[in-house]
C-alpha cells in the first residue's frame, strides 16, 4: 500500500518531469486540486516551484537565484488569482491556500489576530493602523507610525509568520493586509488545527508521521496526541508504521 501511495504522490504532486506545470492556469488548477502548496520545495507538501521542473534563474546563487528561470513570476501572479491567499504560515514561508482550504484556516487566523493584538503593544499599534487606514505599504507604515525600518521588521515578522497580516504584490509594491481585510468569508466553527493537518496530509498524499508538526507556525496549537487522535477517529490512516495518509 505504501508503494502505491508513493507512486500516487509522485503523480498527484507533480514530482515527475512529465507532469511539469506549463501555464499559470495549470498552476492554479494544481492548487485547487491539492488545496495548499508551498512556493519552494519544503518537506512533503506540494510545491509550486517543485512542480515546474525548470532550471534555476541563477544556479548556485541562493535565494531568488534558485527560483525557476522563466516561471518565477508565478509566485506573485498565483497569489492574485481570485480566492487564492498566500500567508507565510509555513514557519514564516509562503503557503498558498485554495478557497476550500482558506475556509479551514480562517478561524485560526482570525483567532491569531486577536491573540497577537492583545499580546504586544507594538503589534497592536500596527494592526490598529491597518484596521483604520486600510492596507498599507511598509513605506506608509514607516512614515505614518514614525517607525525605524528595523523596528517595523521586528514587528512585521511575527505578524506575517502567524498569518495576522499578509503581503500582496500590487503595482510593484508589497501591500500589507490584515487577514480580515482580504475579503475572506469567515470559516465555520472554532479554530481547528486538526482539520488543516488532515487537509495538508491529503494534499501531500502520504507523509512521514513526525512531519506534520513542522508544517505550521502555530506550535502552541499543536497537541502531542493530535495525530494519534486523528488516526483513532479514522480521519488519518497509517499505511505502514511511521507513515500517514488521509482516509479515503
Amino acid at each position: 500500500m505504501l508503494e502505491e501511495l508513493l507512486a500516487r504522490r509522485d503523480r498527484d504532486c507533480r514530482l515527475v518531469s512529465e507532469r511539469a506545470l506549463q501555464t499559470l492556469d495549470e498552476a492554479e488548477s494544481f492548487l485547487h486540486d491539492r488545496g495548499l502548496m508551498t512556493r519552494n520545495p519544503s518537506l512533503s507538501l506540494p510545491s509550486l516551484f517543485g512542480a515546474c521542473h525548470e532550471e534555476p534563474y541563477r544556479p548556485g546563487a541562493g535565494g531568488f537565484g534558485e527560483w525557476p528561470s522563466t516561471k518565477w513570476p508565478w509566485s506573485f501572479e498565483l497569489a492574485r488569482r481570485p480566492g487564492v491567499v498566500a500567508p507565510k504560515i509555513h514557519l514564516g514561508k509562503t503557503l498558498y491556500l485554495s478557497p476550500a482550504t482558506v475556509k479551514l484556516a480562517d478561524p485560526i487566523l482570525r483567532d491569531e489576530l486577536v491573540r497577537l493584538h492583545d499580546a504586544d503593544a507594538g503589534w497592536a499599534r500596527v494592526l490598529d493602523h491597518l484596521r483604520d487606514a486600510g492596507p498599507s505599504t511598509a513605506e506608509d507604515l514607516l512614515l505614518e507610525l514614525g517607525l525605524q525600518r528595523r523596528e517595523l521588521k521586528a514587528i512585521r515578522a511575527p505578524l506575517e509568520r502567524c498569518g495576522a497580516i499578509v503581503g500582496r504584490w500590487e503595482d510593484g509594491q508589497n501591500v500589507l493586509y490584515r487577514w480580515d481585510q482580504l475579503g475572506v468569508e469567515p470559516g465555520e466553527g472554532p479554530p481547528d488545527l486538526a482539520a488543516l493537518v488532515v487537509a495538508a496530509v491529503g494534499a501531500a498524499v502520504v507523509v512521514p508521521e513526525r512531519e506534520p508538526r513542522r508544517w505550521f507556525s502555530w506550535r502552541w496549537r499543536w497537541r502531542d496526541d493530535l495525530i494519534e487522535g486523528l488516526v483513532e477517529d479514522g480521519r488519518l490512516v497509517c499505511p505502514e508504521p511511521g507513515w500517514l495518509a488521509a482516509a479515503e
